[in-house]
């Protein structure tokens, strides 16, 4: 029953769940309705009926009473006496046997509570409720009223309720799956539209609903799940575009040196051929690297490989010693968290690039505030450029005229890197020159 139940859709489990709710409350209320209806017509009749009751005993008890007594609504009243003889009634009321015998009216009285009591024996269709009330000199008054038309009132009211209520239960349900059907609408939408998105289908949005409910906030999110893919989708087209075509001229420029190497081999230089192919061949394993580095970086979304206490100086010490154009002018102990490698790395393409753009020295200092300043004496960047080279294959003019030129990926690649350990970078002008200015907090 409840793998039946899951297997059904949403719009029947809410229509049959209000289908049930409805039935039981309405249920509840026609019994409590009738009891309510049945008590209070009840209480009518008993009330009238004392009044009748109190009004025969006043007269009793004065001594004022007349024979037969008369009651305008059908009331019948009989006055019995101390020794259990009905001495007056109404007309057609039993002169000889009283409603009541003595134990009964003993009962009545003690109780102070009305009786039922079937009117057939006494000539009275359906059944008679008595009030039984005590007067003076041991007379006691009994006053009962038929009350059959209330029966039939309450089996006609049961009736109207017993098959008024499905078809209201009914009529209810129809508005409720129609509703439902409504409300569920945007839903169905949203549906379609995602059945409508494939992987060639670019620039597609759900629908986004008028209403500004719950609905209205799932596409607007979904929207911008899908502008994120979308963005995602396109840095990564960028990337393979912008992989293969930088790939592209160093197998290029193998595969002409060995074709025109195996053309003229009697006159080929075999180990400047070979020079050639390794310097392109260590070309593209900086790029196979530098990709792998980006790969890796997109992969753990902004979140670090390893997040450990670094000391940033020995890092920078250890990278700074293989370059022999560089200067340490300062490197105060600072102690950051993140990874090693990582940090190594951002260190070392500064280094790469200031080294291959210096004009005779690059200086590096490292603050005890956790700012690592690398600068040389190049032609530096303009103001208008500088935060364009932080672009993935973004490589500027002067740059791409240089044979040991990069890929465009070395500053790409100390950003997000750096942004990943809650860094920043930026460039500044060096006059002359250009200075990378690296900021990481570090541990007190």
């Amino acid at each position: 029953m409840a793998e039946w139940w899951r297997r059904k859709s949403l719009r029947f489990r809410l229509t049959a769940l209000s289908v049930v709710g409805l039935t039981l409350v309405f249920a509840a209320s026609a019994s409590v309705l009738m009891i309510v209806l049945g008590r209070s017509l009840m209480d009518t009749v008993d009330e009238t009926t004392q009044q009748h009751a109190q009004a025969v005993r006043a007269q009793a008890d004065s001594g004022t009473l007349t024979d037969p007594i008369t009651t305008q609504d059908g009331t019948i009243v009989q006055v019995v006496g101390a020794d259990g003889k009905v001495t007056h009634g109404t007309y057609g009321a039993d002169r000889l046997v009283p409603l009541l015998d003595a134990g009964d009216r003993r009962r009545a009285l003690r109780h102070e509570s009305a009786w039922f009591l079937d009117g057939e024996p006494y000539g009275i269709p359906g059944p008679l409720r008595v009030i039984v009330i005590s007067g003076d000199r041991g007379v006691t008054v009994l006053a009962a009223r038929p009350v059959r038309e209330i029966e039939r009132s309450l089996l006609t009211a049961g009736r109207v309720l017993l098959f008024g209520t499905p078809l209201l239960v009914v009529f209810l349900a129809g508005g409720g799956w129609l509703i439902i059907g409504r409300t569920l609408r945007p839903i169905v939408a949203l549906r379609r539209g995602a059945a409508d998105i494939t992987h060639t289908a670019r620039s597609r949005r759900l629908p986004v609903p008028e209403a500004r409910d719950e609905v209205h906030s799932l596409a607007v999110t979904l929207n911008d799940m899908l502008a994120r893919l979308e963005e995602a989708e396109s840095r990564q087209r960028a990337l393979v575009s912008d992989a293969a075509h930088e790939l592209r001229s160093p197998l290029a420029s193998i595969r002409l040196q060995l074709e025109v190497a195996l053309g003229h081999p009697e006159g080929q230089d075999w180990p400047e051929t070979a020079e050639g192919v390794l310097e392109d061949t260590l070309r593209l394993s900086r790029l196979a690297e530098d990709l792998l580095a980006l790969a890796r970086l997109d992969e753990r979304g902004g979140r670090l490989a390893r997040n450990e206490p670094v000391n940033l100086d020995e890092v920078v010490r250890q990278v700074v010693e293989r370059y022999g154009e560089a200067r340490l002018t300062a490197c105060d102990p600072v102690v950051v968290r993140g990874d090693a490698l990582d940090l190594s790395r951002v260190v070392t393409n500064l280094m790469d690039n200031a080294v291959r753009h210096a004009a005779s020295t690059v200086e590096v200092a490292l603050t005890r505030d956790g700012v690592l300043t690398v600068t040389d004496d190049g032609p530096g960047i303009p103001a208008e450029d500088r935060e364009r080279v932080f672009n993935r294959f973004t490589r500027l003019d002067h740059g791409r005229s240089r044979d040991e030129g990069g890929a465009g990926l070395g500053l790409a690649i100390v950003r997000e890197t750096l942004v990943a350990h809650g860094g920043a970078v930026r460039l500044e002008d060096a006059a002359p020159g250009l200075r990378a200015v690296v900021s990481l907090p570090s541990i007190k």
